[in-house]
């Protein structure tokens, strides 16, 4: 059959046809590609296959990671009625309707049914209860698709009810094996150049269905112009400009500014800097990240070098006032410098030590030396009475004072590290306790 470009091309629209990624879903286990560990042998999903037991489970994984089309294949390998439902434009009546369908099919025909809800997370609490009572009947074999991460998109009701499986992106060669397939199928006379190649599956970045787009937008292309070698120049002639996989309110979105901050953490500039330009390429808000460095310089380097917060609020002024892109330049000095600063999280857990002991300690109160007498009526109850003016005591301290809540014994909450700023800080902490040492022997305190 010819296939040459007005006579039978794939392209040519003669009628709607269905997606390129849908015409070349896999239809065998066979057929798909990746998911190695849930699909090899002897792996869960596998065995569940072969087995022919359907169980209900969340499948958990990026976009094009072939979520739908395992649903399908297991209500084929099931002999099962297969009912796929999308959270983001369904309702209780939907589900309502499915299981109408389901009920109907197994009373008369026998047939079990697969329900498939694909973004199940965008589902409330009630919506994802209303399948519980068909799902525990058996009635119904639940197979929920998300990107999110389940633990906290999908209700525990549910989640307890069904096995979670992980899938990952497709990596290289993965998609270079579907870019062959396609090629061989569809694109029938399309020759791509090994530069082209690359930057399509690149530009996949694990997503299946992105590279099944991209390809098919490359086919419509050639229908017009009638080119048949595809080059680099081409490709990017053809394409939109893409942004890489990044989900701006999704678990894409937090796994990567934990990597951000993990990096800065590790004392790793050029981890660091490489995130950062992940974030910012893939559409992050600036100052979200410039936010996320503030945060940093107070959480995990502190006094340690008191000069880091300072830059970090520096940074996100300098992007106000610059704007994109020249205003990045500063995010990624700020995180560079983060980065290579001395850390310290001291400050960090004193504070949360000191919220703790707060949380769990009676409201005591402040002792009357510390209180502030601005009446006479005040100063007459002894308020104020006995408190030692720090700067006319030697060396600027009242030795052997104490100005926690009386009863209560002094607490370390702050830990100064031997790091930075600290390390001076810490000597200076350990002379003034050998101080109130002195003062409180000379006074014939127990130590």
């Amino acid at each position: 059959m010819n296939r040459g470009p007005g006579t039978g091309s794939l392209f040519e629209k003669r009628e709607p046809r269905a997606p390129l990624a849908d015409r070349l879903r896999p239809r065998t286990l066979a057929e798909c590609v990746g998911q190695a560990h849930l699909l090899g042998p002897g792996k869960p999903l596998r065995l569940a296959f072969e087995a022919r037991a359907p169980h209900s489970m969340i499948l958990w994984g990026p976009p094009g990671s072939g979520k739908t089309t395992l649903a399908r294949l297991m209500a084929h390998a099931f002999d099962a009625d297969f009912i796929a439902v999308s959270a983001v434009f369904s309702g209780v009546k939907d589900i309502r309707d499915a299981v109408a369908r389901a009920e109907l099919a197994l009373q008369q025909s026998g047939r079990h049914t697969v329900l498939f809800v694909d973004e199940v997370h965008r589902f409330n609490k009630a919506q994802q209860d209303a399948f519980l009572p068909y799902v525990e009947r058996g009635l119904l074999t639940f197979i929920g698709a998300t990107t999110e991460n389940p633990s906290f998109e999908v209700n525990s009701a549910l989640l307890s009810r069904a096995a979670v499986y992980v899938l990952h992106p497709l990596v290289e060669d993965e998609l270079g094996e579907l870019f062959d397939r396609a090629q061989r199928d569809a694109l029938h006379g399309l020759v791509f150049s090994p530069e082209a190649r690359a930057l399509l599956i690149a530009s996949a970045d694990g997503d299946a269905r992105r590279l099944y787009n991209m390809l098919e937008q490359i086919g419509t292309a050639t229908g017009s112009t009638g080119q048949r070698e595809i080059d680099e120049t081409f490709v990017r002639d053809t394409l939109a400009q893409r942004l890489r996989r990044f989900d701006k309110g999704g678990d894409q979105f937090y796994d990567q500014i934990s990597a951000l901050h993990k990096s800065v953490r590790g004392s790793a500039p050029d981890a660091a800097l490489y995130w950062l330009t992940r974030m910012l390429d893939g559409g992050a808000d600036p100052l979200y990240v410039g936010r996320r460095l503030i945060r940093m310089a107070v959480e995990d380097i502190g006094l340690a070098d008191p000069r880091a917060l300072r830059l970090a609020l520096d940074a996100c002024e300098t992007y106000e006032r610059l704007g994109s892109p020249e205003g990045e330049l500063a995010l990624a000095q700020a995180a560079l410098y983060l980065a290579v600063a001395p850390k310290s999280n001291a400050a960090y857990v004193a504070f949360g030590a000191a919220q703790e002991r707060v949380r769990n300690d009676a409201s005591r109160p402040v002792p009357e030396h510390l209180r502030n007498a601005p009446t006479r009526l005040m100063k007459e109850l002894g308020y104020g009475r006995g408190y030692r003016y720090a700067h006319d005591e030697p060396g600027a301290y009242a030795a052997g004072e104490s100005y926690f809540p009386e009863g209560m014994e002094p607490e370390e909450f702050y830990r100064p590290t031997e790091r930075g700023l600290e390390a001076r800080i810490r000597e200076y902490l350990a002379s003034l306790r050998a101080s109130d040492a002195k003062a409180k022997k000379k006074r014939g305190e127990v130590q």
